[in-house]
């Protein structure tokens, strides 16, 4: 027998298997396009009905899969902003350039209302560790705790350190109740204390749940001080008591924002809920906006994670997860496989293409 012989069919077989391949990289395309859309049926009344304006951004950190609402409008952050502080701290404590375990001691004069427990319940004099600090800034959202630890890190280096990872819009303008310090003149008139994105703060968070920020052991500590978060009235509110989440609130009397990362059975989830010039600014349980962010999140967890499914996890393509097909976004190739038993027990997921995202 002839090499040409031989090589014919197998030739044959490639084709087919390439062809069969592609088949199923645009079946998956497609299949992810109509999960977004099924997702986007369910968020987008809840979005248009509100009386306000509203920013949005999920991310399954499994899948890949996304869902966008004005992602990109600049929004105020109130304590949101605390995030990005954090991180820039820990950056510096990682540099050498600050110590977590140095003492700051509180005098009367950093002393601001708003949230926290500093203020209301500790004497001038008294004496904590920038670790403390950074605890109290996170977990009880505590303004005089926050602006210790501006003053350690230097007001500038938040915003500096935020452009340098790729989210330029995410800005501190000021110390809290501080106005009069901001560097950001004309954007602390129009959102305050600070300033950002829906798609920055997932961007971030996704950096977060990948350790790709500071250190890994760095990302660790500062997910534990975004589990231990205080207020449960946005993002956490409808969720299962069980489910724990990785997040930080904000709250001024126009704009209601959480952020965050869900870790649900089906996998972790990254999310964003900004809004602004609400028509509803009282301070009650039943606010509209804090109400809007809580159902988002419930909406956004039980998309993923359906009621009495068992097993089953929506979002995910049975034939991609067979054939080891994979059609992903810009940061990683696409790529195929033989239809392995190895490929379905590990339920490999579809991420979609970028041109997949819900844009609106």
């Amino acid at each position: 027998m002839k090499l040409q012989d031989l090589c014919v069919p197998v030739a044959k077989q490639m084709a087919w298997f390439v062809s069969i391949c592609v088949m199923f990289v645009v079946f998956s395309c497609t299949t992810v396009a109509q999960t977004v859309d099924e997702l986007s049926a369910e968020l987008l009344p809840l979005i248009r009905s509100h009386q306000g304006e509203v920013s949005v951004s999920v991310l399954d950190l499994s899948s890949g899969l996304r869902f966008n609402y004005r992602e990109k409008d600049v929004m105020p952050t109130a304590s949101l902003i605390k995030l990005p502080v954090m991180i820039e701290t820990y950056r510096q404590i990682a540099a050498g350039d600050l110590d977590q375990s140095m003492t700051l001691t509180l005098k009367a004069t950093d002393k601001v209302p708003g949230s926290g427990i500093l203020t209301r319940h500790f004497n001038d004099g008294f004496q904590l560790t920038l670790q403390d600090a950074i605890r109290l800034m996170i977990a009880f959202s505590d303004n005089t705790a926050t602006n210790l630890v501006v003053d350690q890190i230097g007001l500038p280096t938040t915003s500096n350190t935020m452009a340098t990872l790729g989210y330029p819009q995410t800005k501190l303008h000021s110390k809290v109740y501080r106005g009069d310090s901001s560097i950001f003149p004309d954007r602390s008139k129009a959102y305050g204390l600070g300033s950002t994105t829906a798609a920055d703060i997932v961007g971030l968070l996704e950096d977060l749940h990948s350790k790709r920020l500071v250190t890994p052991e760095s990302c660790d500590i500062m997910l534990e001080h975004l589990k231990s978060v205080e207020d449960k009235s946005q993002l956490p509110r409808l969720l299962p008591a069980e489910i724990e989440v990785a997040h930080k609130s904000g709250s001024v009397s126009k704009a209601r924002c959480d952020a965050g990362i869900i870790y649900a059975p089906s996998g972790p989830i990254a999310l964003c809920l900004l809004t602004n010039n609400n028509e509803d600014r009282r301070w009650t349980d039943d606010n509209a906006a804090e109400l809007l962010n809580a159902r988002i999140a419930k909406t956004v967890y039980e998309y993923f994670n359906p009621p009495h499914a068992g097993n089953a996890k929506r979002g995910h393509s049975t034939f991609s997860a067979f054939w080891g097909v994979r059609v992903v976004g810009a940061r990683t190739p696409v790529r195929v496989g033989w239809p392995l038993t190895a490929a379905m027990s590990n339920r490999r997921r579809v991420s979609p293409a970028k041109d997949c995202d819900a844009m609106l």
